[in-house]
């Protein structure tokens, strides 16, 4: 059965364009398009769509706020569409918080010079997030009033599709995020402690709110140093950086050429390049490959921590497409480190953790919830 789709978008020229593009898919069915926030809403309740892809700048009601509403009335998988630059990730990460799954950046350039590929990805995309768990895993906070009137919105992106692929600071304890319900308890027992040199986390699809989650609950004086890898754009892993620094008791920051590990940092990989650990407690910044599929990609960090750390790694693969860290998992648990995977029922979307538990190579299952929780529990 196609996946049934409805296009959220006030440029007619794009909902035509992403329309046509989804349509030549025999797998994919456009069963409507809206306006604005207010529409989407309404279309999504009376559709009831497979996947939604959704715009932020609408005239009567943001994307952002449909999302929030969708979320709580009939959760559907949304794919939102969001420029290349600095605002547009800010707005993208609101995006998800709010709850939706992915998003794709627009950009013009790509849809004239390799059209295929943009159908490609973007046909991917809606059936990769069409078998999430987001359906049936609302969020728990309450929607907020209906209102027409849309919050001023940043400066518009172009109606267009493209593709991507020392002691620490005494802070507050965030706010919590809002909590999806899944199946209660994790299938692993509680970890056993260890000297670790360092936490690993890789992550792609639903990784930033899961991420969020999990750094959240980490004490200032967490007393590994962390390296986090998320399938991302290069404009956004910054803001991302900065949003987790705000939120974490942890330091959080983007990771550049040099820096030092040390406990209660957590350093995010830039997009569009590769990050590795040297000898000397360091990180190596390396300009993409574009060999690889994924820049950054789970599996050259985790490699290279296999050769820098031995057996003193604690490597945890959260929620996400394909297998990437699988191959890097592979080479820390033959040097003796653990390896931690995130439960299917908490995962978005349940690749590459599953990776990981089908090759043999996960020490431990656990919900999303639980995983910060037990990085306390594991690491002296």
């Amino acid at each position: 059965m196609a996946v049934k789709v409805l296009v959220v978008d006030d440029s007619g020229f794009f909902r035509r364009r992403v329309s046509e593009i989804l349509s030549a898919d025999s797998n994919i069915q456009v069963v409507g398009t809206a306006t604005n926030g207010k529409e989407a809403i309404d279309q999504a309740l009376a559709l009831k769509p497979d996947v939604i892809t959704m715009d932020y700048e609408m005239p009567m009601m943001d994307g952002i706020t449909a999302v929030r509403h969708i979320m709580q009335r009939c959760p559907t998988p949304v794919l939102m569409f969001s420029s290349l630059t600095h605002e547009g990730a800010r707005v993208t990460l609101d995006a998800l918080d709010a709850g939706a799954v992915d998003f794709l950046p627009k950009n013009f350039e790509d849809i004239s010079r390799n059209p295929e590929k943009v159908k490609q990805l973007l046909c991917e995309k809606i059936l990769s997030i069409s078998r999430s768990n987001r359906r049936v895993s609302a969020y728990s906070t309450p929607a907020p009033a209906l209102n027409p009137v849309s919050a001023p919105a940043p400066t518009p992106a172009p109606s267009s599709l493209g593709s991507y692929g020392s002691s620490a600071p005494v802070r507050p304890a965030p706010a919590p995020i809002p909590a999806r319900t899944h199946a209660p308890g994790s299938s692993s027992p509680a970890p056993k402690r260890k000297a670790y040199k360092l936490v690993a986390i890789g992550t792609s699809t639903g990784g930033p709110v899961a991420l969020q989650r999990v750094l959240t609950q980490l004490p200032a004086n967490f007393p590994a140093p962390i390296v986090l890898v998320q399938h991302m754009p290069a404009a956004f892993t910054k803001a991302f950086a900065e949003r987790l620094d705000k939120l974490c008791r942890i330091s959080v920051k983007e990771a550049e050429d040099g820096d030092i590990l040390r406990p209660g940092l957590a350093l995010l990989a830039p997009g569009g390049k590769q990050m590795m650990i040297d000898g000397r407690g360091a990180v190596k910044i390396l300009p993409g490959d574009e060999r690889l599929n994924y820049k950054p990609c789970v599996d050259i960090t985790f490699g290279s921590a296999a050769k820098t750390y031995g057996d003193k790694v604690l490597a945890v693969v959260l929620t996400g497409m394909g297998a990437d860290g699988r191959e890097g998992a592979r080479l820390l648990k033959q040097g003796g480190s653990s390896i931690w995977a995130q439960d299917e029922a908490s995962c978005v979307i349940y690749g590459m953790p599953m990776a990981i538990v089908k090759a043999e190579l996960a020490d431990a299952v656990y919900s999303l919830d639980d995983i910060g929780k037990h990085l306390v529990e594991a690491c002296v």
